[in-house]
């Protein structure tokens, strides 16, 4: 069975920073895509980070450029999301994904998923 499990949400204030981990069981991320998506109230799920583990890449959304950072740890089979100068419209419940083969940037096409971690910007 696949579990991904996602931590490391919380309030926290304006310019502040958090650190999200997700970390998989029954799957193997380095063979592997892990996005990072997030969902606020009445929006559709959108992406903000992804990274591959055949080169590395990664991908972010404008909006979060320069504040976030996804890196990896596939010994722990961890992806991470390091978040800087959040913002209250960052506020959101972050979700990971994971694929085999590339990028992508649209939800639909991650096959696992896990709960979610609820992050609050609030001032």
């Amino acid at each position: 069975e696949v579990r991904l499990v996602e931590s490391g949400g919380g309030l926290v204030e304006p310019g502040g920073s958090l650190r999200l981990s997700c970390t998989a069981s029954g799957f193997t991320f380095a063979d592997a895509a892990v996005g990072w998506f997030r969902q606020a109230p009445g929006k559709e799920r959108e992406g903000v980070s992804c990274i591959s583990s055949t080169d590395g890449s990664t991908y972010y959304t404008n909006s979060v450029k320069g504040r976030f950072t996804t890196s990896s740890d596939y010994a722990k089979n961890t992806v991470y999301l390091q978040m800087n100068s959040l913002k209250p419209e960052d506020t959101a419940v972050y979700y990971c994904g994971t694929k085999w083969g590339g990028l992508s940037t649209s939800w639909r096409m991650y096959d696992y998923w896990g709960r979610g971690t609820q992050v609050t910007v609030y001032s």
